[in-house]
């Protein structure tokens, strides 16, 4: 279970944003809606421990104080809406290239495509391809931004299909989307972020 007590970037005015608290069941996935420069992402970065917040965040039980931020990350995966790129080819951004082929392979992409340089791939690619690498270091929790904006219908269908079997697996996810039909997909329970609240919205 991933616990939101107060939870707010300390860098943020109350007008912009208050505080949020939430519980995330292990096994289930709650959605965030709202226009764009609500605070969206923000609410992910600050559980992720990327930028500094106030308030407490709990993942089974434990503190994320009482950890240090990388140790907190390997059981916390943050998905920027544009991950980021360092090397020249796909493969060097992963820990283990050949262990996660499998999971290259259901996302779409040809067993060759680790020799690929980054340079070459599309903005859906470098999309479908991150979330491969968050997958990799297996978080129980997944933060996921727009994981499948500017996806065609086959694409966004293998990244969801990746996240319930996550979330069979008991792990939870807290996902920032624009489609409404998505939240239904993915999750059980909706928000809506409006005028710096987080508003329920819908519960399945």
């Amino acid at each position: 279970m991933l616990t939101l007590s107060a939870l707010r970037p300390t860098h943020l005015g109350p007008d912009k944003l208050q505080p949020v608290t939430l519980d995330i069941e292990a096994g289930t996935c709650a959605a965030i809606m709202g226009p764009s420069g609500s605070g969206k992402s923000l609410i992910l970065r600050a559980i992720a421990d990327l930028d500094v917040s106030e308030g407490s965040v709990l993942l089974d039980g434990a503190d994320r104080r009482s950890m240090t931020a990388p140790a907190w990350r390997s059981r916390v995966g943050y998905l920027a809406a544009e991950p980021g790129w360092w090397a020249e080819t796909v493969a060097e951004h992963f820990l283990a290239w050949r262990e996660t082929s499998e999971t290259v392979r259901k996302l779409g992409f040809a067993e060759d495509c680790g020799d690929w340089p980054v340079q070459r791939l599309s903005t859906g690619e470098r999309q479908r391809l991150g979330f491969a690498r968050l997958l990799e270091r297996n978080p129980r929790a997944l933060l996921l931004d727009e994981p499948t904006s500017g996806l065609d219908q086959e694409a966004e269908e293998s990244v969801e299909a990746l996240i319930r079997g996550r979330l069979e697996a008991g792990n939870c996810a807290l996902i920032v989307t624009h489609d409404e039909e998505q939240m239904h997909r993915l999750a059980t329970r909706g928000y809506r972020l409006k005028d710096g609240r987080l508003h329920e919205v819908w519960r399945s």
